[in-house]
C-alpha cells in the first residue's frame, strides 16, 4: 500500500469561496436533496451539487496517468466504483485501447446518462455490496465516493474493492484534511461527505478493512 496523489492538482483549479457557501444557502435544506443523487445533484443548481456536470475532455490526463503507473493493457478489466457519468470510464477506452470497463453509481439519474459510449457498462447500486464475483477486475478504483458513506459501509466498500480486484492495483481517493483550516474548508464546502476523516484516521481504516492499493486525498486548501 502507498500514498500517491493522482487527483489534487485537479482539484486546486477550482476556485471555491468557502465562507459563501454556507451564507448564501441553508445547507441543511440542500443536504437532502444532494443526496438522493438525482438530476438536482448533478445538473440543477450548483447549492445541490455540481451545477451541471458535462463531458468536456478533462479527465483523459488522470486515466493516462493512472494507465502508465498501473502497467494496464489491452484486455484488462477495469472498475470504477462510483462512476458517476462514466467520464473518466470512457477516458479509459481511448488511453488503452482493448481495455474492458465497468462502472458502479448510487445514481440512477446518472447512469441514464452516462457517457454514451460506456453507458451500458454502468451498474447502478452500492459501493458497500458490488455485484461482481471474487477476483473480476486487474484495476479497481473509486474517486471521491466513500467518503459519501457512514463508517460501517465504509468498512464494507473497502473490503468489496478488496475482494472483486486481483492483486494490489487497486486505487481509493477521498476527500480529507491534514490540518484545521483543510478541515474547516471541508465542513464549509462538503453536501454529501458522512464521513469526515483525517489522513491518518482513513490509513488506519484502510488497514483494517485489509486493503492491500495505494489511496490519495484531496484537500480544500
Amino acid at each position: 500500500m502507498a500514498l500517491h496523489d493522482f487527483v489534487q492538482e485537479m482539484n486546486k483549479k477550482t476556485t471555491r469561496n468557502y465562507v459563501q457557501r454556507v451564507t448564501d444557502d441553508d445547507k441543511a435544506l440542500c443536504i437532502p436533496v444532494a443526496r438522493q443523487w438525482g438530476q438536482d445533484y448533478w445538473d440543477g443548481e450548483r447549492k445541490y451539487g455540481y451545477g451541471g456536470y458535462r463531458y468536456d475532455g478533462r479527465w483523459r490526463p488522470l486515466a493516462e496517468r493512472l494507465a502508465r503507473h498501473y502497467g494496464l493493457k489491452a484486455g484488462d478489466r477495469i472498475l470504477d466504483v462510483g462512476c458517476g457519468k462514466a467520464h473518466l470510464l470512457y477516458e479509459f477506452t481511448q488511453a488503452v485501447p482493448g481495455v474492458e470497463v465497468a462502472g458502479l453509481d448510487i445514481s440512477a439519474y446518472a447512469a441514464a446518462n452516462a457517457k454514451e459510449e460506456v453507458r451500458s457498462r454502468v451498474k447502478v447500486g452500492n459501493a458497500a455490496e458490488l455485484p461482481w464475483p471474487d477476483d473480476s477486475f486487474d484495476f479497481v478504483f473509486s474517486l471521491a465516493t466513500l467518503h459519501n458513506l457512514d463508517i460501517f459501509d465504509v468498512m464494507k466498500a473497502v473490503r468489496e474493492i478488496e475482494r472483486v480486484g486481483r492483486g494490489a492495483k487497486k486505487y481509493i481517493m477521498v476527500e480529507s484534511w491534514r490540518n484545521e483550516r483543510e478541515k474547516v474548508n471541508l465542513l464549509y464546502w462538503q453536501i454529501t461527505c458522512e464521513s469526515f476523516h483525517s489522513v491518518d484516521s482513513w490509513e488506519w481504516i484502510y488497514r483494517q478493512a485489509g486493503y492491500s492499493g495505494d489511496w490519495g486525498f484531496i484537500y480544500f486548501e
